[in-house]
């Protein structure tokens, strides 16, 4: 996700898309684990989508 859709949603939906990209990331090393992962660059792409949703969480609770 870019960061213009990210700063759009509220903070419930926030909360709901950083649960569901952790759980996404926790099957992904699973796979990864097992040599079962067809693209390791999903992992880079899900860990900095996480990254940027929780700074944005963290932009919204200091503003």
């Amino acid at each position: 996700m870019k960061k213009a859709e990210i700063r759009e949603l509220s903070d419930q939906e926030l909360q709901k898309k950083l649960g569901e990209s952790r759980r996404e990331l926790l099957t992904l090393r699973i796979q990864q684990a097992n040599q079962q992962l067809k693209n390791p660059l999903k992992l880079r792409e899900v860990r900095r989508g996480i990254a940027r949703i929780l700074t944005i969480i963290r932009e919204k609770k200091s503003a």
